[in-house]
């Protein structure tokens, strides 16, 4: 391919920055639940979700107005001097307020609703269309890498170990400052990409407004594909409200876990979905995609069931193996049906609008787990239960509407 050392740039950067994001984004609910604390996040959680969701519809105005690579230089400068400034300060006063570290956790979830659009855009961009599943399944393969790592340090840093040496458990400033750190050392990365487009962006002008109307009218004109992109993405909003929301209540008060136990099941999470990236695209063929993502929300919607029946560690542990597998997998497979149906001159908004759909659908859930009843004793299954319901209706309109969407082209 044209541009690959650039994707490897790309990738590289991505990755380093995923790493450091991945262990705040544990630390801060763990954070919270090792303080009996976790509604207090919980329906933080749900405030900075809800302003999100606005931010995305703007955040995808500029990933198709300006330079994917100037965005990403941007973004990665602004977050890491804020989260660099955060740890700085808990460090020198050896204690954080809990609204500032909520806020390292708000600020990656917005920085998530520019940073992932731009990704997505940026790599379908300067790659072919034949390379586009490649490409695809490395963004998986090396973010699910990074996951793995970044869990594993996670299941050390947060509880600490004695065995087989001593290593201290890590304050969550001492994470805020290893992460906002490795935010300017992307940023380089980014710099030093150079590219030649494969294809032509006609960049459209004018005011905000109009830019965003240009995506809600290229789906108003395929309705099909919005269809498609909402239900699509239940898995994905799942693992989220899950893993930040509800496994670290899960596994405190359920399971009477640790927080190396949290940290493993986010990690095995990950190599579950690693392994998504490099074989989905072996087990199921083209034509077979839109079939594929339904039974996948199917599977997602068996082992919520499961872990709502269980109570053990390994079960735990399946269950992360088989959603990671099932949301990368349809993360990989989706993807690829957008790049080739979906202009690139209108790929961030379009990818911002179904993410605004997505979070308002997590924010719903936010606000129900928030509730003290799923907060009380075991009373998180339940909340396992209703994410089953909600995967299996979805995966029901996946399969009935699976082959109408393979007979007629979006």
């Amino acid at each position: 391919m044209k541009n690959t050392r650039a994707l490897l740039l790309l990738f590289t950067a991505n990755a380093i920055s995923g790493f450091a994001q991945g262990m705040s984004m544990l630390a801060v609910p763990w954070y919270f639940a090792a303080k009996q604390q976790s509604e207090v996040f919980t329906f933080s959680y749900g405030i900075i979700t809800l302003c999100v969701m606005f931010f995305g519809l703007y955040a995808g105005t500029l990933v198709d107005r300006f330079s994917r690579k100037n965005n990403f230089l941007f973004t990665s400068l602004i977050c890491g001097s804020i989260i660099l400034s955060i740890g700085i300060l808990g460090s020198s006063q050896q204690y954080l307020p809990n609204v500032l570290v909520i806020a390292v956790f708000g600020l990656t979830m917005f920085n998530y609703n520019i940073h992932y659009p731009t990704l997505y855009a940026f790599a379908h961009e300067i790659s072919t269309e034949d390379a586009y599943q490649r490409v695809n399944s490395w963004i998986e393969i090396a973010g699910q890498s990074t996951s793995i790592l970044s869990g594993a340090l996670a299941a050390v840093l947060l509880d600490g170990i004695k065995v087989p040496f001593e290593i201290a458990p890590w304050q969550v400033w001492d994470i805020f400052l290893l992460d906002g750190s490795t935010y300017f050392l992307a940023a380089l990365l980014i710099y030093f990409i150079k590219y030649q487009a494969t294809k032509k962006v006609n960049v459209q002008l004018g005011s905000v407004w109009i830019r965003v109307k240009t995506g809600f009218s290229y789906l108003k004109a395929h309705p099909s594909l919005l269809v498609f992109g909402f239900f699509s993405n239940a898995v994905f909003a799942t693992v989220i409200v899950g893993i930040h929301s509800l496994l670290p209540v899960y596994v405190k008060q359920h399971l009477n876990g640790t927080g190396a136990q949290f940290a493993t099941a986010d990690l095995i999470y990950a190599v579950g979905a690693l392994l998504a990236g490099l074989f989905v695209g072996k087990v199921f063929k083209p034509a077979q995609t839109l079939y594929a993502i339904a039974w996948l929300s199917l599977v997602g919607a068996a082992i919520y069931l499961w872990l709502f029946i269980a109570k053990a560690v390994w079960v735990l542990y399946a269950f992360c193996v088989l959603l990671g597998f099932s949301n990368a997998g349809i993360r990989v497979l989706r993807l690829t049906y957008f790049f080739k149906y979906i202009p690139n001159e209108v790929m961030g908004r379009v990818n911002s609008i179904f993410n605004m759909l997505n979070v308002l659908n997590r924010s719903l859930f936010i606000f129900l787990f928030s509730i003290p009843f799923f907060n009380f004793e075991s009373n998180v299954i339940w909340a396992c239960f209703i994410l089953s319901v909600f995967l299996g209706v979805s995966g029901l309109i996946l399969l009935q509407h699976a082959k109408k969407f393979e007979q007629h082209s979006i």
